[in-house]
């Protein structure tokens, strides 16, 4: 029988160690990335862009404003169209899929890892990680905060400071800590241009 990998415990979602020589070489790589496109100048942002989009998976058409930060990188899927606004952080461990049209605001959140309940795992240094999915045409409002494992449907809007911990119906509107339904959103809410 194969012994995974500490990589490969973490992106199949079992307990892993983020210690491991592997995976902190990959934070280098992916915060190096982070800190170079934070701190280009006006000038040289188009081309500090480019060298952070590819750090990920796939993003098209995508727009980052600094500051940003993730984890990895190569766990993040962007569709088209993906906009994230100043001081977002991705946190990566485990996939985090983003549908087109996706707005992040100022702020937000997204992290899969997760550590243990248990006190002798976690003060071992262990870590889990889940997947995030976020449908189409979801607008993700000022410091929310979306926890690993959450899926959240097309349309969806969650609200300014949100602390999303369980999955999100698509066109609804979520906000509080924790996160609920306050309405759904309906077709007369939407404005054809």
């Amino acid at each position: 029988m194969q012994t995974l990998t500490e990589k490969e415990k973490m992106l199949s979602g079992e307990y892993y160690f983020p210690s491991n020589k592997v995976l902190q070489q990959d934070r280098a790589k992916a915060k190096a990335v982070c800190q170079q496109f934070n701190l280009a100048p006006e000038s040289a942002k188009k081309s500090a862009l480019k060298a952070l989009q590819g750090l990920f998976a796939a993003s098209p058409n995508s727009w980052i404003e600094p500051t940003f930060y993730c984890d990895y990188g190569y766990n993040i899927h962007m569709g088209r169209n993906f906009y994230a606004n100043h001081n977002v952080v991705i946190l990566d461990a485990a996939p985090v899929t983003f549908g087109d049209d996706v707005m992040l605001a100022p702020g937000v959140l997204i992290s899969t890892a997760s550590h243990p309940l248990d006190a002798k795992r976690r003060n071992k240094g262990l870590e889990t990680a889940k997947p995030i999915t976020i449908g189409n045409s979801v607008w993700i409002g000022m410091g929310a905060k979306i926890l690993d494992g959450v899926t959240i449907g097309d349309n969806a809007v969650i609200a300014a400071g949100a602390l999303v911990n369980k999955d999100v119906p698509a066109n609804t509107v979520v906000a509080g800590v924790p996160a609920v339904v306050i309405r759904q959103i309906e077709n007369e809410d939407t404005i054809s241009v």
